[in-house]
């Protein structure tokens, strides 16, 4: 089993390409469900999750080519198409949902294994029945498995008003693509508003649909009776963008990250300027410059997690390391997912100063960390832990990273390349 071998204090320079995004890759691979005609994808990041769903077509009977030096990757969903998936593959990767309103809204029928349980939290996918079955679906949960399918005489979705109980980024995503195909207009509101359902919303736009309203809290979407292939390209990772500011931030340095977008990180920039970080938009990019804590402490910030546009659940692990040698008492509330402190537990063995009480965990900043041997418990864990190794006296050993490389690509890479000493060991 892979692990991250990290000797920390050194400041990073230099420029990071930003890879794509895996949450807005995912859900475009399974939009090329939507239409029997090539779909080409450009900035597909190379990741386990990608690799996964991958396997999920192939099992399906869907065509699939990766090409070129840009992450170019090719789909066609030509017939026949078997509309199942199967347990062993969706239970290594919750994104696998997204097949649903696709296949549903296509093909008139699909079988989907339930997601199963998540390290970090519950992620019910009630919200996308309820949706589809607004729209006229008719589904069952047995065995395991979301059975879903037209009623009889029926060759189509019927467009409906949805107003989901929650906001739920897949289950949104799960809609648009089924409403894209349904017979009238389904107006989704409650809607989830993150960059990666606008990017969706763009290629399902260049693929011949009727959408507006994407990025705000209410979309219309207007069926159509077919859409066509496409050429579309993934718009950069924001998580990955955010989680090198904060690498960036905590170890000091001056770092160009080619690609990342500002516009799409509004909460946690704001952050960083108010801890004393320096964050610049350039043409096709971010500056990050910082004199990190060996020139003397950034400040201790409070947040809050919350649905985009703000604070992100996933930068709450990496922006709490920060915190941990930032001067002065921290507030950090976790309100998306019930057990998403569970890198506090390994933050504290590299000297870090936390405690938690329910949702809320109190950060007390410390001069310096020490290295020691670690465990990731999920991907935005890994992440933090990382970003604690790089600040650490001595060595730091990141055990199980198998979860970080689900969401990150080539991370040790783009780090050694800004001057991290790090290293990818079995």
């Amino acid at each position: 089993m892979d692990k991250f071998l990290i000797r920390g204090g050194r400041q990073l320079h230099g420029e990071v390409v930003i890879s794509g995004a895996k949450n807005a890759a995912l859900p475009e691979m399974c939009a090329a469900l939507l239409t029997e005609e090539p779909v080409h994808l450009q900035n597909v990041p190379r990741l386990q999750d990608v690799a996964t769903m991958r396997r999920l077509f192939d099992s399906m009977g869907v065509a699939t080519e990766t090409h070129g030096e840009r992450g170019g990757m090719s789909f066609r969903a030509a017939k026949p198409v078997n509309p199942e998936a199967p347990y062993e593959l969706v239970k290594t990767m919750r994104a696998s949902v997204l097949v649903l309103g696709p296949l549903l809204a296509r093909f008139g029928r699909a079988r989907v294994s339930l997601p199963g349980g998540c390290g970090i939290g519950s992620r019910p996918v009630d919200q996308h029945i309820k949706g589809l079955q607004a729209m006229g679906a008719g589904i069952v949960v047995e065995h395991g498995y979301m059975v879903a399918s037209l009623p009889q005489g029926r060759k189509r979705l019927t467009g409906a008003r949805i107003t989901t109980d929650m906001v739920t980024v897949t289950g949104t995503e799960n809609l648009m693509m089924a409403a894209a195909l349904a017979e009238g207009e389904t107006i989704l509101e409650n809607a989830a508003q993150e960059p990666e359902i606008a990017d969706l919303a763009e290629m399902l736009i260049r693929m011949g649909a009727q959408i507006d309203g994407h990025g705000g809290s209410r979309i219309r979407i207007q069926g159509v009776d077919r859409l066509r292939g496409c050429t579309h390209e993934v718009v950069a990772d924001r998580i990955e963008t955010g989680t090198f500011l904060c690498a960036v931030a905590a170890t000091g340095g001056d770092v160009l990250l080619r690609h990342g977008r500002a516009d799409h990180l509004d909460a946690v920039i704001d952050k960083l300027r108010d801890a004393g970080v320096t964050v610049t938009s350039v043409a096709d990019g971010i500056r990050v410059q910082s004199p990190g804590a060996a020139s003397g402490p950034l400040k201790a910030q409070n947040f809050r997690t919350t649905e985009y546009p703000g604070f992100p659940t996933d930068m709450q692990a990496q922006f709490m390391a920060l915190n941990c040698i930032a001067q002065g008492p921290s507030l950090v509330t976790e309100t998306i997912f019930e057990n998403r402190f569970q890198h506090v537990n390994e933050l504290v063995r590299l000297g870090a100063n936390i405690q938690i009480d329910g949702k809320v965990a109190m950060v007390e900043g410390v001069p310096r960390l020490s290295g020691a041997t670690v465990m990731a418990t999920d991907l935005r864990a890994s992440a933090s832990l990382v970003i604690a190794g790089l600040l650490a006296d001595g060595e730091t050993r990141v055990d199980r990273i198998y979860h970080l490389d689900r969401g990150y690509d080539q991370m040790e890479v783009k780090l050694r390349g800004i001057g991290a000493d790090i290293e990818r060991v079995k």
